[in-house]
């Protein structure tokens, strides 16, 4: 029998920090970017004005005029109340049932964006899917 008097070497674990502390910076990167801050209090709108081609003539359209003080007038007649339900029977009408009519909405600036949403909500109720919006030039926006 021999006896062994070496000793035996026994390493120590390691703990390496250098792959965990990638993947936090990984994900401190992805979170910065991911991020966004907004501040709807510094926005100032104006509208509408835009700077675009002469305004097209679609052969089926139903034109939706919106008030400052939130009126419809759905191919130049009077809508009865402000409800969804009239107004889409209204956009129904001025469509004579064809689902491929173009909806032009001519909102006054000062409308209450609720009442351009009723237009559109009214608009997806009928099953008219083809929106646009009317604006003025910006070389006249300052004229009556």
């Amino acid at each position: 029998m021999t006896m062994n008097f070496r000793r035996s070497v026994r390493e120590e674990p390691e703990i390496n920090l250098i792959p965990f502390i990638d993947v936090l910076l990984v994900v401190l990167i992805f979170l910065m970017l991911s991020t966004t801050y907004s501040r709807f209090t510094e926005l100032q709108l104006k509208l509408p004005v835009a700077d675009a081609e002469a305004q097209r003539e679609y052969p089926k359209e139903v034109s939706v005029t919106v008030s400052s003080d939130g009126a419809y007038r759905v191919n130049r007649v009077a809508v009865a109340d402000r409800s969804v339900e009239t107004l889409a029977s209204a956009l129904l009408d001025g469509a004579k049932a064809s689902k491929d009519t173009v909806v032009v909405i001519s909102a006054d600036a000062n409308a209450r964006h609720q009442s351009v949403v009723t237009v559109m909500e009214a608009a997806r109720r009928a099953g008219l899917t083809q929106i646009t919006f009317a604006t003025q030039s910006s070389t006249h926006a300052g004229t009556p």
